[in-house]
């Protein structure tokens, strides 16, 4: 695919790209044995592209990793602190960043890559990427609480957060799991705005940044992107194939469970069996109308 010339040299690491549009005009570059004029473009893959006479080097494909960050881990490359980091549960070589931290107390979905482009796009605030979090908050919020989050809250150094989406997720024990929404992101943002509201925070758990979601990922287990989810990060039309199934990189092997139906002699007590749900594990334990008390 061609690309304007000061492009393909950026991308290479000659520079940015009015930095390379002056190699150009300076005449310091060729392609195909030609001088090359501001407003070229060429294919890399077919072309010979030379700067000062040496050969332009391909640009390595940009990676796309999605990581279960769990908790007592850094969202950093490389740090002072003893404590691991993101990078540290990715056996793949290369520059790869994260992109759209977590606190080290929190876990939950981490975006690692190598291009810079779309990290642009996913942090800053003009493009307004929501990110989804599970938040367990040690009591049950009321009403005027939780309408007061939505509303935005006064944090201690004077910072009013923007509105946001909450909803209750169910309850735990004395406390409840909470679904919020945010498109910007403070530091400790959710921690310190319960606190103000008193609703102290217990865990939380980012389930998504903009369209991609955490899925099935375990604590430590990360997964190459697909290519349309990638499109979908970056705002480009995508035709999304029927089923599109993504196994993560883990070591464990999980068990096969093997679904039984009772057998019956008769065929019509057969087909009843068949239709007829089969009653949840709560129901079948605890009796009819009950469920078990979970406890915080």
């Amino acid at each position: 695919m061609e690309e304007r010339l000061q492009k393909l040299m950026a991308q290479a690491g000659l520079g940015s790209r009015r930095s390379c549009e002056v190699l150009i005009l300076a005449g310091r570059v060729t392609v195909n044995g030609r001088l090359a004029g501001l407003g070229d473009k060429a294919d890399p893959r077919r072309d010979r592209i030379l700067v000062d006479g040496q050969p332009l080097k391909l640009p390595e494909a940009p990676v796309y990793i999605a990581l279960h960050k769990p908790r007592g881990v850094l969202s950093a490359v490389s740090s002072s602190d003893p404590r691991p980091t993101v990078r540290d549960l990715v056996d793949l070589p290369g520059h790869i960043y994260p992109v759209g931290r977590l606190d080290v107390d929190s876990e939950g979905l981490i975006l690692l890559t190598s291009d810079g482009e779309l990290a642009n796009r996913l942090t800053h605030p003009r493009y307004g990427h929501e990110k989804e979090y599970r938040v367990l908050v040690a009591r049950r919020p009321d009403d005027e609480q939780l309408e007061t989050w939505r509303r935005g809250v006064v944090l201690e150094d004077g910072y009013r957060t923007a509105p946001a989406e909450i909803r209750l997720d169910g309850f735990f024990g004395k406390g409840a799991w909470l679904r919020v929404v945010l498109r910007e992101g403070r530091k400790r943002q959710i921690r310190e705005t319960g606190l103000q509201i008193g609703l102290p925070v217990v865990k939380i758990i980012r389930v998504r940044i903009g369209s991609l979601r955490l899925g099935t990922l375990k604590p430590r287990e990360w997964r190459r992107l697909t290519e349309e989810e990638v499109a979908e990060l970056k705002g480009k039309p995508v035709n999304k194939p029927k089923s599109s199934k993504v196994k993560p990189y883990t070591d464990a092997k999980k068990p096969r469970i093997k679904t039984t139906h009772p057998k019956s002699s008769s065929t019509s007590r057969q087909r009843t069996a068949q239709k007829q749900p089969y009653p949840s594990p709560a129901a079948s334990k605890h009796g009819p109308g009950k469920s078990r008390q979970h406890k915080g």
